[in-house]
């Protein structure tokens, strides 16, 4: 079940879920967190999405968490405050779990919680205009539900500084430190994510499913024999499969396989 404030939209091959609460800078609650949640599993089980893209309102991409609801937590005992974190952990292991390439287009500023979101994705495309601020210890806390895969994406030396500082930094930096793919103009941002788009939908939808998994299973396995059997299987397995099969032969008969029809 969707939020007011989450919109999903799937077409063409594309699913678009934007985060709709403007007048409140796209600030996420539990509610939300609970919609964001489904619209991802809603993308993944759908055979016709092939690309997601995350997006929001206005002139912020997100002020992370809702000031209504973190004064709630306040008065929360500590069992309630990790039930309450465990919905934003699974938001956001499920969004970075997704086998289908994500991207995060990002306008304005995005602090605290919303750096997490950006980290999950696959392509974070933000604004030349565009700051950013891990800002919990300002407020006496830690960005613990989105430490990981904010320093999986700009490592541990910025992870101690960024979070432990919480100064606020620009999109040239966000680019530097591995949190951004691309900075663009406020008027290319749709045109960049267009391309990324294009991109994905060239290729196997399985194929990059397969890919975005053995990624995951490289960084957090040895390179050993358990490793080298690992990937040898994987090829070949994709190389007798359907859209192996689909994706050879169109090669050599020099056409377009059979997924390029679904573009847009």
């Amino acid at each position: 079940m969707l939020d007011d404030a989450i919109l999903y939209n799937a077409t063409a091959g594309v699913a678009t879920v934007t985060i709709s609460r403007a007048d409140k800078h796209n600030a996420f609650n539990d509610k939300m967190l609970c919609a964001l949640t489904n619209a991802f599993n809603c993308a993944k089980e759908d055979a016709s999405v092939r690309v997601i893209i995350l997006q929001s309102v206005g002139d912020t991409f997100s002020a992370g968490a809702d000031l209504h609801w973190m004064k709630r937590m306040v008065n929360y005992s500590e069992a309630e405050n990790r039930a309450d974190a465990t919905v934003l952990a699974h938001m956001l292991n499920t969004l970075y779990h997704c086998p289908k390439p994500t991207i995060a287009k990002i306008q304005g500023a995005a602090f605290g919680g919303a750096l997490g979101l950006i980290a999950c994705c696959d392509i974070a495309i933000a604004t030349k205009l565009s700051k950013f601020c891990l800002s919990e210890v300002k407020l006496g806390l830690a960005p613990a539900t989105i430490a990981p895969y904010v320093i999986e994406a700009i490592g541990v030396r910025a992870a101690k500084r960024y979070m432990q500082s919480a100064e606020v930094f620009s999109a040239a930096t966000a680019h530097k430190l591995g949190l951004l793919t691309e900075v663009v103009s406020e008027t290319e941002l749709d045109e960049q994510v267009s391309t990324f788009v294009q991109l994905f939908l060239h290729n196997g939808p399985q194929a990059m499913a397969a890919t975005k998994a053995l990624i995951s299973h490289c960084t957090t396995h040895p390179l050993d024999e358990a490793l080298i059997d690992h990937t040898s299987r994987l090829i070949a397995q994709l190389r007798v499969s359907p859209e192996g099969q689909e994706g050879l032969n169109a090669f050599f008969d020099k056409r377009a396989a059979s997924w390029r029809q679904q573009e847009l």
